[in-house]
């Protein structure tokens, strides 16, 4: 077997990553794709580039080699897009990329069932720890409808497009799904393709088996049981990878659980199960920073830039703890008043989810303290913050490169990109106001300004000692970001994984990649 190779210098793919997947082929499958198509005003499809982690992360594969990447159809225009194909797959236009892109069409009462009812805001919810138990959440019979006929029948779908795709190759391809939608869908696969090579790879955090409970017995055994029919699955942690064990230990009868080598055996099939913390493409960034997209986004934002800025890039969600980094904010100005009029926070927040109550009303609390601060604070010539509600990534980058302070409060994050991109494209030093609760944190705890999410004292202080860290600090930090983000990026996160999947065809099949 050729060993794979991880290449720090450079943000393409190693020989032998590219002769993997060049012998077996790619599918990629998640909910959300790499575009979205929408209708303009003249009725023509018009495309822009998905938002959301997994897209950042795994658009970059598709520079390297093959991939077809099976995504749901979000709307009316991507359901145009998909009858244009006539079901089948069909080339993105994403200029220097080799993907084919396979939609996913799902009657819009069933996707609402999967999506609005039991992923979010049940499991995204819950694989979040914000459910108040005492209260939520309740599963009564719509949300048993919702699993049955909306995300168990949403899995099926996505599981009969990707035997479909993989019918048009010579042998059976690397399968990798991604993230909370698709826990069943493996089973399903493995079903029709019993010699697959699967993997999954979950983005968002793993409760422990007791937060579990807060699901149905059924439920959370077919997602673990879902879950174990891949040959690899990969978390985000150690800690996740820690907890998944556990669950499945406590929740699959007869499962064999081996903690040192991280195996769930069922039956005849084993599962490894592995940490790959997620990251971002830097050679990418350094390239767009020079685009003249992003170039003419400074010029547009540098004016909004005093002595200090502060930045925070997110999806309007709850659970990336918008709010309180503002009353943070709003405490540090009562305490250190000389920043009044010297300091400007400007906030890049995403639509999310805006037809989900609980975002509805999240995104008004957002509102309504920026309102608050900016009349108790502003005047004519100055307003504390500036924010751009839209899904503009040139112009966050942008942002990015000019802040002091980069602040990443999330309740919990399974990773948390942001927290990786904006080391790598920041000209000013500055200094990361991190949550120990995302999983950044693991890798990038020791050169950050580390917060507990809730606590709004240490926020305070923390954001106080950024704007007025002494400049040698600053460069010394931002310096050690920038190395450890640039020695794992998402070339080493990939290849990691491909390293274990070529074990994996080794093994199995006592042939070299």
């Amino acid at each position: 077997m050729t060993p794979i190779r991880w290449d720090n210098s450079r943000a393409q793919l190693s020989p032998s990553c590219q002769e993997l997947l060049e012998r077996k082929g790619l599918i990629l499958a998640s909910n959300r794709g790499p575009i979205e198509y929408h209708i303009n005003a003249d009725g023509k499809l018009q495309w822009r580039r998905g938002s959301g982690g997994v897209v950042t992360a795994l658009s970059a594969i598709s520079q390297y080699v093959d991939l077809t990447w099976v995504a749901s159809a979000m709307g009316e225009a991507d359901r145009r897009a998909a009858e244009r194909a006539r079901g089948d797959h069909f080339e993105a236009p994403l200029q220097g990329h080799k993907l084919h892109l396979r939609f996913v069409v799902s009657p819009g009462n069933t996707y609402h069932k999967f999506y609005s009812i039991f992923c979010n805001p049940l499991l995204w919810f819950m694989q979040h720890y914000m459910w108040n138990s005492a209260h939520t959440p309740n599963v009564d019979a719509k949300v048993y409808d919702a699993w049955e006929n909306g995300y168990m029948a949403v899995n099926k779908s996505f599981a009969q497009a990707v035997v479909a795709e993989a019918s048009g190759y010579d042998q059976p391809p690397l399968i990798m799904l991604h993230d909370y939608h698709l826990y069943l869908a493996a089973g399903y696969i493995r079903k029709q393709i019993p010699n697959a090579i699967l993997q999954h790879f979950t983005h968002i955090p793993w409760p422990g088996p007791y937060y579990w409970q807060l699901l149905p017995c059924s439920m959370r055994k077919a997602i673990c049981e879902g879950l174990c029919a891949n040959d690899i699955v990969g978390l985000q942690t150690t800690r996740d990878v820690q907890s998944f064990l556990h669950t499945c230990e406590v929740f699959i009868e007869g499962a064999k659980v081996d903690y040192a080598n991280r195996t769930v055996l069922i039956n005849d099939h084993q599962t490894k199960v592995n940490s790959y913390p997620i990251s971002v493409d830097v050679a990418h960034l350094r390239s767009a920073v020079n685009s003249s997209w992003v170039e003419e986004y400074e010029e547009k934002l540098r004016p909004l830039c005093r002595a200090k800025t502060i930045v925070r890039v997110d999806r309007m969600e709850p659970s990336k703890n918008i709010v309180r980094g503002f009353r943070a904010f709003d405490m540090m100005l009562e305490r250190h008043p000389e920043f009044i009029g010297n300091v400007n926070f400007l906030a890049f927040l995403v639509p999310s989810r805006t037809h989900i109550r609980q975002y509805q009303r999240y995104a008004l609390e957002v509102k309504e303290i920026i309102d608050a601060i900016n009349s108790k604070y502003g005047n004519e010539k100055w307003q504390p913050i500036t924010v751009f509600y839209e899904n503009n990534y040139p112009q966050a980058i942008a942002g990015m490169r000019f802040y002091d302070v980069l602040l990443v409060n999330p309740v919990i994050d399974g990773m948390n990109l942001v927290a990786k991109e904006g080391p790598t494209v920041n000209i000013r030093d500055g200094v990361l106001v991190l949550s120990e609760t995302a999983g950044a944190h693991e890798q990038l705890g020791e050169h950050v300004l580390t917060i507990g999410p809730t606590d709004l004292e240490a926020t305070t202080e923390a954001l106080h000692q950024a704007l007025t860290m002494p400049a040698a600090e600053r460069k010394r930090r931002a310096a050690a970001l920038r190395k450890s983000v640039e020695e794992y990026d998402i070339t080493v996160w990939l290849q990691r994984q491909l390293e274990d999947i070529t074990a994996l065809v080794w093994e199995r099949f006592l042939q070299p990649i």
